[in-house]
């Protein structure tokens, strides 16, 4: 049985209206308790005015929506609980509800039952999270369709494969002497391992861009002191949120900001120059610089082009080549020269820096209306997948008994069904729920 639970489902403040949401086994027969009408013989979907009442005491005038399961976003029998938005309202009407048997739900607590009750899988349910959390109209867009259940079917013909292959496998060692029984050889294995491989290839890439589009591009703005990195930020935000003068050092810690540029948000990060310094609390900021450039999607390097390179100049370049950086000269104000990336980030002339990052991070047109997979949980399930389907492959090509690679093929199908969240997953499925709002 599930008991009945309760939560405030708007922001608990001064508002127009608020909604109490309620779910459970019994949910009729509490709010009847406290309601000037009696739901219990309710039996299909319905719109109720009525008073919520404690003791015969008036509470609030209400609207009543009345779910009954499974045709409900549960699964089981739900009540929505319309009232004036005021917080002291709301607060007596979770009140007098828990006092009539309900009980206050946990973070996420009305997803998990909607999971449960098979209402939902779990890319769908970290779905609801990821639409409420979006901050940009294109990532909202993307988790929508995840929540529609588009991405979730991507996996379906991977998972299909995985249960046709493993099921040939177990049907080939348990009936051996059945002739008209498909054969689970080596080559079978092989040939179903590349396709599939080749498909989680695909759903991989597609899923880095989404996570790129839902999550956002850390930027590290790199280089020595005074080449203008702050400026740059400023012209980045459009406001003055690093402090720029002509002294050097200026930035002696690590500021951040944030900008939407077509639909990817760019988190920035204005370093502190890279140089060699008996400066302590300089020092620390170098330091912290190091560090943050080490966690950065993306480096733009930043170089002075009114000079020549100098060799602190040359060693951020050295220090940041493995990462691949955009070298960039600013003060195209002063000096430009063909063949190079230049800017003039005093005079807010960065579009060809702008055009550089979007190449950089390889986005189109279709990646913010595709679905796929977007968080590190989903990704780094199928990069397991795949491991396991590669392993199954090698161990097939060397010969192993087919009872052997099924064990690899097994691991690469519980993979999948752990994504979807169908494998025995309630500990996993309990801590994505623990991050969403009561509400929900």
């Amino acid at each position: 049985m599930f008991e009945t639970i309760v939560a405030l489902a708007t922001a608990p403040i001064k508002s127009a209206l608020s909604i109490i949401r309620l779910s459970g086994d019994d949910v009729l027969d509490v709010v009847s308790k406290c309601c000037s009408k009696d739901l219990r013989d309710i039996k299909e979907r319905t719109i109720l005015y009525a008073s919520i009442v404690d003791k015969g005491e008036k509470i609030d005038d209400v609207v009543l929506l009345v779910y009954k399961g499974p045709k409900s976003f549960t699964g089981e029998d739900s009540v929505e609980i319309i009232c004036h938005g005021s917080p002291l309202i709301s607060k007596q009407i979770v009140e007098v509800c828990m006092q009539n048997g309900a009980r206050m739900a946990t973070n996420g607590e009305f997803s998990s039952r909607a999971f449960m009750h098979n209402k939902i899988d779990l890319v769908q349910a970290e779905a609801i999270n990821d639409v409420i959390n979006a901050t940009t109209k294109e990532a909202k867009k993307l988790n929508l369709l995840s929540l529609d259940g588009k991405t979730s079917e991507l996996l379906k013909p991977i998972k299909t494969r995985l249960a046709d292959i493993l099921s040939l496998i177990e049907v080939n060692i348990d009936y051996p002497e059945y002739e008209d029984i498909e054969v689970a050889n080596k080559d079978k294995v092989v040939a179903v391992s590349n396709e599939l491989v080749e498909k989680i290839d695909l759903l991989i890439a597609d899923g880095q861009k989404a996570q790129i589009i839902n999550e956002g591009v850390k930027v590290a703005i790199v280089g020595k002191p005074n080449v203008g990195k702050s400026s740059l930020l400023n012209a980045f935000l459009g406001e003055d949120r690093a402090i720029v003068t002509e002294v050097a050092g200026t930035t002696r810690d690590v500021i951040e900001g944030h900008v939407n540029i077509d639909g990817v948000v760019l988190h920035l990060y204005d370093t502190a120059g890279i140089h060699e310094s008996n400066d302590r609390i300089e020092s620390i900021g170098i330091e912290k610089s190091k560090k943050t450039i080490n966690d950065a999607d993306v480096v733009i390097v930043v170089l002075d082009g009114s000079n020549e390179l100098d060799d602190e100049d040359k060693r951020i370049l050295e220090y940041t080549k493995e990462l691949h950086p955009i070298v960039v000269y600013n003060k195209a104000d002063i000096s430009s020269q063909d063949g190079r990336l230049s800017i003039s980030a005093l005079n807010n002339n960065i579009e060809p820096l702008i055009k550089k990052i979007k190449e950089v991070i390889g986005l189109d047109e279709i990646s913010f209306s595709k679905p796929a997979l977007n968080n590190a949980r989903q990704i780094g399930l199928l990069k397991k997948a795949k491991e396991a389907i590669l392993k199954a492959k090698q161990d097939a090509e060397n010969d192993l008994t087919i009872d052997l690679v099924s064990v690899s093929l097994l691991e690469a199908y519980t993979a999948i069904l752990e994504i979807l969240g169908e494998a025995n997953q309630m500990d996993l499925a309990k801590e994505i729920f623990s991050r969403f709002c009561v509400g929900k």
